[in-house]
């Protein structure tokens, strides 16, 4: 029970720092934005920018099964990268397919299947 009061603070945090994010990019400071972005993706996911910015898909996948994360973070983690879609077309191409082993982790591993994340692959079906 403890874990579980630990790991749902930890996704309130997290929603929290995604909504500054998106509220940056709003205000069009799209390099503090990205500063932020960078920085919760290597402390609060343990997940290496370069690791993200890397083409090399089995890369990724690697980390994905080494981190084990949770699912509750690994759906987090899939919100973060879902809203940098549409940044540009380079950020598309390195993120999108990421994205889409994060969730076919979700579901083949966690057995987690979300309404949303099944309309979210369709999306992103566009950007690989």
């Amino acid at each position: 029970m403890y874990r579980r009061d630990l790991i749902t603070a930890e996704i309130e945090r997290l929603a929290q720092v995604l909504a500054r994010i998106m509220g940056l990019k709003v205000e069009l400071k799209l390099e503090e934005a990205g500063l932020l972005f960078n920085e919760t993706m290597a402390n609060s996911f343990g997940l290496p920018i370069e690791l993200l910015a890397e083409p090399n898909l089995s890369l990724f996948e690697n980390w994905l099964q080494e981190s084990n994360l949770p699912a509750e973070k690994l759906d987090s983690l899939s919100e973060f990268l879902y809203y940098e879609l549409g940044v540009s077309q380079s950020r598309n191409e390195m993120i999108a397919p990421k994205l889409n082993l994060i969730y076919e982790e979700l579901s083949n591993k966690h057995k987690i299947v979300h309404l949303v994340n099944l309309h979210r692959q369709k999306v992103i079906q566009q950007y690989l």
